[in-house]
Parts: structure tokens; sequence; C-alpha cells
């Protein structure tokens, strides 16, 4: 599904530029898990494994999926790798499920290059992170150029990724604002958690019908009360159809019951996000009767300590593989 009907297409300097009318037609509302990638003990990419998680994701009201993102530890995959997980999660999610894929590479060009690869493998959106290594020439214009460009080029729709707890790159809300008015840029998914400039962004784009969600479970909440329209929520890996209230009691004015819902996510939520990422992530996973695996290398598996950590973090919030 594109953000508009095509109109035009030029080549420029090798690279192919694509206009679009200014239809955006991809709903974003509702929550998606950022998946991990299942690996192996020989870090080969364990796809029964990755079948078997979608089978007990189905049950769970999601409203697609995101792959290659940050839990998807995909700096560490190859370019084929990263297309052939869009092309198998594609393969078994239903079809009114949405894909939206990690497109990001360093250079222009190979996003754009990516970016097609997975719309073309079933993407039906992109999510596109700031351009990091060279951070101190990631200038304003810089940015601006590199995703108008990405924009231009893409057979996708395109999400603005903020993520600065990685990039060291905090988007400002006029550059978001500024961007938004592309029409095949479609929404951000912000996981700096600065909800003075999510609520500006969601104020300043509403003519736009440009869509924010929240990248964290730990400020989901407060991003649908000041007009973000979902989440794409590491927790809901392992909590989906907890995540999945909080929005639907949302949705239901249900605010007290909401709050309630959200205090109690906060602890899992942290441990396995921002204070011990994605190994956390993983060892939940497998606590919780998913298939969470070993990550990567460089990526360390947790410590007992930490694990117990985890373990007992889920359980005083109530949860545990026979919740």
């Amino acid at each position: 599904m594109s953000a508009g009907r095509l109109c035009a297409a030029d080549v420029t300097s090798g690279i192919k530029r694509l206009s679009y009318s200014t239809g955006r037609t991809l709903d974003l509302s509702g929550i998606f898990p950022p998946i991990a990638t299942p690996f192996l003990e020989d870090e080969s990419i364990a796809y029964d494994k990755l079948e078997e998680n979608l089978k007990k994701w189905s049950k769970i009201p999601f409203k697609g999926y995101v792959v290659q993102g940050s839990n998807g530890e995909y700096p560490f995959l190859t370019p084929t790798e990263r297309v052939d997980m869009v092309k198998r999660v594609k393969a078994l999610i239903p079809k009114d499920k949405l894909l939206i894929s990690g497109s990001a590479c360093e250079s222009t060009r190979q996003t754009i290059e990516m970016t097609n690869a997975m719309a073309e493998a079933g993407a039906d959106a992109v999510l596109v992170l700031c351009p990091s290594y060279f951070k101190a020439s990631m200038t304003l214009s810089a940015l601006t150029e590199y995703f108008t460009s990405v924009a231009d080029g893409s057979k996708a729709p395109v999400i603005l990724y903020n993520m600065p707890a990685n990039t060291g790159i905090d988007m400002t809300a006029p550059l978001i604002t500024s961007l938004a008015s592309h029409p095949n840029i479609i929404g951000l998914k912000d996981s700096g958690g600065d909800i003075t400039k999510m609520a500006t962004v969601v104020k300043n784009t509403k003519h736009l019908s440009f869509q924010v969600v929240a990248g964290s479970t730990g400020f989901l909440l407060p991003a649908l009360l000041v007009g973000c329209t979902g989440g794409i929520n590491g927790l809901a890996n392992i909590l989906g159809e907890e995540v999945c209230q909080v929005y639907q009691l949302f949705q239901e004015s249900r605010l007290k019951e909401a709050v309630q819902l959200h205090h109690n996510l906060v602890t899992p939520n942290s441990l396995v996000t921002r204070e011990l990422g994605v190994p956390a992530m993983k060892a939940a996973l497998d606590y919780m009767g998913l298939y969470g695996g070993p990550c990567r290398r460089p990526l360390q598996p947790l410590t007992s300590e930490e694990m117990r950590r985890v373990r007992d973090a889920f359980k005083a919030a109530g949860y545990g593989p026979n919740k």
C-alpha cells in the first residue's frame, strides 16, 4: 500500500526519484511489536522459532509487526538476511496485518536501495533511522536532504524514527514538522520520550494527517493523551495483550484503569528496554514461554544477577509463564 498515487518518475544521479500525490492511506493506529530476530547458538537465524512466535502473537490484537527495528538487532544482519526476514514474516502473517520494516543504512543511496528491496519483499512501510556514524556532520540541512531523498526514492511510505539513545541525534520538532509535509513521509516513531515535543509535532501536523507513534510502553499512555495514534513497543513482544489493553482502555475512555495498568508495566518495560536492552528482551521472551534465544555478538547474555532481576520484575508485576 503506498502513501499516495504514483504520478511521475525520473532518474537523477543514478537514484530513482518518485513523486507522489498527497493521499496518506496507511493507518498506524494500534500496537505493533518490534519483533526480535531469533538466533540459534551458532548465530544463524532460527526461522522455525520465528514461525512459532508469530503463531502465538497472532492471538493478540496487534495492528501489525515491525521487523528489523532496534530489537531485531538489524545492524548485525547482512543485507540479504534483512530482506529475507521481511519475506519470511510477510508470508507468515495475515493479510490484514501491516508489516513495517526498518530499512536504515548509513548512506542515502544504501538506504534507498534497502528500502525498495524491502518494499518488493512485502513491507507496507519502512522505518528510517537517522544516519549517525558521522554524527557531527548530521546538520539540519544534511538530515533534511537525507530523509527527503529517501522519501523521494522510496516505493513504500516512510516513517521517521527518532532514537537518540542509539544514534546520539535527537530530531527536533521543527525538523520533523518540515519533513511531515512530504507526501511519502506518513509518520514518526519517537523513542526519545519527550511528550512536549510529541504533542507539538501532533499539533503542528494535524492538517497533514501525519501520525506519531510512541516508541516505548513507558510513555505510551501519555503519548496517546496528546494525540499519538499508537505504539511500536518492545514490551509488546512479551506482554502483548497487556500493551494492547492499555491502548484499548484509552480508546474506551477508561483512563483510571489504563493508568493502573500502565503503572504495572513500567518496571518490566524499563528493564527490557533502556536498562538491560535486547539481551533482557530475549531472556524475558524465553521466561514467558516464547522464543528469545541468544543475541548476536558482541551483545552479551545476561548475568545470573541480571536474569534474576528480570524474572523478579515480571513476577512482582504479576506476570509469569503460567499467567
